[in-house]
């Protein structure tokens, strides 16, 4: 057993990353599948289910970080541990990312292809709900691709190169969904694998630290969830969907593509002084 461990440690980086997708998904189905079969409500299906795969995922990153590598703090090896200077570059990733979505609709509406409206519910509860959708995740996202994935990558291939399939992977694995709902959603393809090259350099400038990116992360997820969900704002129908963002959502427009792409060039320069 321990022969084929070392083996493992050894291989290329697809046969690891097969192996430890094997493993998870072990652990899951046999959990998983009678969910499926007992529990008639869809939503409730989808959350116990994920809730389930995400610990079962915590627990096999420390049991392959210890057993394939011989590392027993994996998850700080990750950039992931409870410090106050993680914490503060949380909190401060969660305002960045906040802003930059309150700038983007702000604009829109200085440019008349949107206005604001009273919030249609009770706006408290959604500024919490979001809060929680946010930090989860961009906790669970980042743990899994800045994390686990990029570690992985940069063990086989250049800093550059990692960064570049940990963005497009970020990206592709998104569209993991019926083939009409591909078709309809793959103008966000762009905004996302930028926003996957903006989190590996913000990373990278927080010297491999994950806080920064969870928030930055939890952050645009909070402010969309808010405006999205309170239902903050009203399109003019001035300009096409396609610009301000197919379905309301601004990563599926220009818009969004070009405000990613300056927050991507920013962190690009932090990351690189």
């Amino acid at each position: 057993m321990k022969i084929n461990i070392v083996r493992l440690a050894q291989q290329p980086v697809p046969i690891r990353l097969g192996c430890f997708i094997l493993c998870l998904a072990v652990l899951w189905l046999p959990f998983a599948v009678p969910i499926y079969l007992l529990v008639s409500d869809s939503n409730l299906v989808s959350i116990i289910t994920m809730v389930l795969l995400y610990v079962e995922f915590m627990i096999l990153l420390r049991l392959w970080g210890k057993y394939i590598y011989q590392k027993p703090h994996t998850l700080r090896d990750y950039g992931l541990e409870i410090t106050g200077r993680n914490v503060v570059e949380m909190l401060c990733g969660l305002v960045m990312g906040t802003i930059n979505i309150l700038i983007l609709f702000g604009v829109e509406s200085v440019l008349g292809w949107l206005v604001w409206q009273q919030p249609q519910v009770f706006f408290l509860k959604v500024i919490l709900e979001g809060l929680i959708v946010g930090v989860g995740i961009g906790l669970a996202e980042e743990l899994l691709f800045r994390g686990w994935l990029l570690n992985e990558l940069q063990r086989d291939y250049s800093p550059r190169v990692a960064m570049w399939i940990n963005a497009f992977a970020f990206a592709a694995l998104h569209f993991i969904k019926p083939l009409e709902a591909i078709i309809h959603t793959l103008p966000q393809f762009p905004a996302l694998v930028l926003l996957g090259l903006t989190q590996v350099w913000a990373k990278r400038w927080r010297g491999g630290r994950l806080g920064l990116p969870i928030g930055l992360h939890g952050g645009l997820v909070w402010g969309y969830y808010m405006i999205n969900v309170g239902e903050l704002v009203k399109y003019s129908g001035q300009v096409p969907d396609w610009i301000t963002g197919v379905n309301q959502n601004p990563l599926q427009g220009v818009m969004g593509v070009v405000f990613m792409s300056v927050l991507a060039l920013w962190m690009q320069r932090r990351a690189t002084v």
